[in-house]
């Protein structure tokens, strides 16, 4: 894979996302010549991970870059181009590149109208906007999109992954939604559901500072790489061994105590029993005692 000439980066805008890639692609060897940056936030992250970089109006920051990285979120891409365009700030022979999940290279188009080359390349990572996150650009794979059929697009997209040190992933245009959503429901949700296991701690007494995302740590991490590494067959606990009546006694227990985490439990439960049968763990003739005990109304729904 050939390496992309050395590059004058522009950095719209110095979010957590756009800040750590900017300072990747400074380790790179390429050298970032501007940002936009407007809140305390942002400018702080700029001082931090991109020192000595003059802060920028957008139009300005793109006009004098070889590469213009959008690291803007979702609702705000599509504007931001078509501003840049109308302002005269993108020009043949310049990569524009966007960090957006949903967004393929369509959301580009006044990018190629006005000669450049489109290119989206999306972190599968969470960022904290801090200097630590230069090692997990590091760890993490790209979901890359190029116009379709453009292998040189495609190539300079993968070689800009690779030089930041992560692992480029192709992703068709028309697949890209598909694609965030399954990041999004992963990641996002995982977060939920920790969280509401923290709570439920808590509301059984386990109060002291931390100590609940202590206890659940260890066992939450394990499940985490069985999944990865093994797939539903490292599925265990009460639904996975059909064992309806824990089941039940969960559903009354919500119920009870957290009734607005009860539809939750029981659409992942009931899901994880799907999984569980087709994976040969959950016997056919345990599902419907485990759908039952899903389906039941607690006692505190009764009243």
């Amino acid at each position: 894979m050939s390496r992309p000439a050395r590059l004058r980066v522009g950095v719209v805008s110095a979010g957590r996302v756009g800040a750590v890639l900017g300072a990747a692609l400074g380790r790179a060897g390429h050298t970032v010549t501007a940002a936009a940056a407007v809140s305390r936030e942002s400018l702080r992250r700029a001082e931090e991970l991109l020192p000595g970089t003059p802060i920028r109006p957008p139009d300005e920051v793109a006009a004098n870059a070889d590469l213009v990285l959008l690291a803007l979120p979702d609702d705000r891409l599509a504007g931001m181009v078509r501003g840049l365009a109308a302002a005269g700030a993108l020009r043949p022979g310049q990569i524009v590149v966007h960090t957006s999940g949903a967004n393929g290279v369509g959301v580009l188009q006044p990018a190629v109208d006005a000669g450049a080359l489109a290119l989206a390349m999306h972190p599968v990572m969470t960022f904290t906007g801090r200097a630590e996150d230069l090692h997990r650009v590091a760890t993490c794979s790209f979901g890359v999109t190029a116009a379709d059929g453009d292998e040189v697009a495609w190539s300079v997209a993968e070689a800009l992954v690779v030089e930041v040190g992560a692992e480029p992933v192709r992703i068709a245009e028309a697949v890209r939604p598909l694609y965030h959503t399954a990041l999004s429901h992963g990641a996002n949700h995982l977060m939920t559901l920790v969280g509401d296991c923290a709570d439920l701690l808590r509301e059984a007494g386990v109060t002291a500072p931390g100590l609940a995302e202590r206890v659940i740590a260890p066992l939450l991490s394990a499940a985490l790489d069985n999944a990865l590494r093994h797939g539903d067959r490292a599925l265990t606990g009460p639904v996975a061994r059909g064992d309806s009546g824990t089941v039940a006694k969960h559903v009354d227990v919500l119920g009870e105590h957290a009734p607005d985490l009860l539809p939750a439990y029981r659409a992942l439960a009931a899901r994880t029993a799907d999984r569980a049968g087709a994976a040969g763990l959950l016997r056919p003739d345990q599902l419907p005692d485990v759908l039952a005990a899903l389906d039941h109304e607690p006692p505190q729904e009764q009243r």
